[in-house]
């Protein structure tokens, strides 16, 4: 049976009760682009504030990353822990990770005020290896994080198998901060808040230009927005919609698949009774967790990127077989289990690994918060309330961390260039790692 195409993804459809469109012109405090984790996280704070905030949509909330990644709740920051304090030094690089550990803790805390019901397991995550030649490095990143109190723990071959944990991973480091949850459910959560703290949210409101100046005027629906001061909350949407920061951020689709439900009896076969989440110790990562349903949710790895920065298509079969074909070959044990779903989202790729934010140079009342790498069901929360602060002139300093000169991309076409010789250097490392996990799998 083939898969089918979601639109959007396995969590979620369009809302029953789409927020009107903007239909006049309009005169706001402040503005904010983009209803996803940032723009509803920081509408939010805005709110709480006492500001009065329009937020407006090109689709719904949650249409973009928001409502299509895997759910993973994870610290993770750049690439990993150990890539963290190699590039950027001890002390930052774990200034770094205790940021993604805050962040983690603003979106659980976020859940329980709201009263968010999205399926939160605080299982942790699991970088997993699969391969001898993985362990060093996972129990050298693992050994500098117990060393500075980061929340991790290594498990060798015996603790992960204590574990029940699929055969295929070997041993891993455990980030025993967050967990996973629906990330459908999750934005919905903030969205209905949102509504229910009075911001003037405009769905099918998509913006066609912004002149900055004071106020700063938008054209949205064929209307005139100005506001005093303006978020820009659009990720990987950003180069192409909005014609911004096109040399900051590449945007990338990423690809995930939805199992059926699991029966008991293929539950017993891999364990994976703790539920934690996995992503793998690839240059390019893997990730695989379970749902509040059993099924498995899987994919990233195969990344797309699209030329001048234009967000490359949803679908596209080619890549959805290629997922497949990792998720039969790290699930041996499961080849009866029918993958029923494929869906793609986009995110938006720093050169560095790290998000940006801040005011635009020589336009202090634009402000954006932006390029989560992958990681933005935490890291986007937590920014977006951050953000919000820093524009009602709040004190906060959590986004401290952040600040530095971003290395440009180069223009096209040398940035398709940069961005798919990058994305190949990091394959070609994985398949000679897949090689050598392949030859471990013992042949009838």
């Amino acid at each position: 049976m083939n898969a089918s195409f979601s639109s959007i993804s396995h969590w979620l459809e369009a809302p029953t009760d789409t927020q009107p469109a903007l239909a006049s012109n309009l005169d706001a405090e402040i503005v904010v682009i983009g209803g996803g984790y940032t723009g509803l996280s920081a509408a939010l704070r805005l709110r709480q504030l006492g500001r009065n905030v329009a937020l407006l949509e090109q689709e719904f909330c949650g249409y973009g990353a928001s409502g299509r990644n895997a759910g993973h709740l994870t610290p993770t920051i750049g690439k990993d822990v150990f890539s963290c304090i190699r590039y950027f030094g001890e002390k930052r690089g774990l200034d770094l990770i205790r940021f993604g550990e805050c962040a983690v803790e603003f979106v659980e805390h976020k859940i329980e005020e709201l009263g968010i019901k999205c399926d939160y397991s605080p299982s942790g995550n699991i970088i997993a290896g699969m391969h001898p030649d993985q362990k060093p490095k996972l129990e050298k990143a693992a050994d500098i994080a117990r060393a500075h109190n980061v929340k991790t723990v290594f498990l060798d071959e015996q603790e992960m198998r204590t574990r029940r944990l699929p055969d295929t991973f070997l041993f891993g480091v455990h980030e025993t901060t967050g967990g996973h949850l629906d990330p459908g459910k999750y934005v919905q959560g903030l969205r209905k808040a949102a509504i229910e703290a009075g911001v003037e949210l405009y769905e099918k409101t998509k913006v066609e230009n912004l002149e900055p100046g004071s106020p700063i005027r938008i054209t949205s629906n064929s209307h005139c927005v100005t506001a005093k001061k303006v978020l820009l909350a659009t990720n990987a949407f950003t180069p192409s919609t909005l014609r911004l920061f096109q040399s900051r951020l590449a945007p990338l689709a990423v690809s995930q698949f939805a199992t059926e439900p699991l029966s008991p009896a293929q539950m017993d076969r891999i364990g994976w009774t703790g539920a934690e989440g996995v992503y793998t110790a690839h240059e390019s990562l893997e990730n695989y967790r379970r749902t509040a349903d059993n099924r498995i949710v899987g994919g990233s790895k195969h990344v797309r990127y699209g030329y001048g920065g234009a967000l490359p298509p949803a679908e596209h079969p080619d890549t959805f077989k290629k997922i497949d074909a990792m998720f039969r070959a790290r699930f041996p044990e499961l080849s009866d289990v029918v993958i029923n779903t494929h869906w793609s989202g986009w995110i938006a790729l720093v050169l560095d690994f790290l998000p940006i934010c801040g005011a635009v140079k020589g336009q202090p009342n634009l402000f954006y918060s932006m390029g989560y790498n992958g990681h933005g069901v935490a890291h986007a929360s937590f920014m977006g309330d951050a953000i919000a602060d820093r524009m009602a002139g709040v004190e906060n300093d959590a986004l401290e961390v952040l600040a530095r000169n971003v290395m440009p991309l180069p223009p096209e076409p040398f940035r398709w260039l940069a961005v798919n010789g990058l994305l190949s250097v990091l394959n070609s490392s994985d398949k000679r790692t897949d090689k050598k996990i392949a030859s471990l799998t013992p042949t009838n």
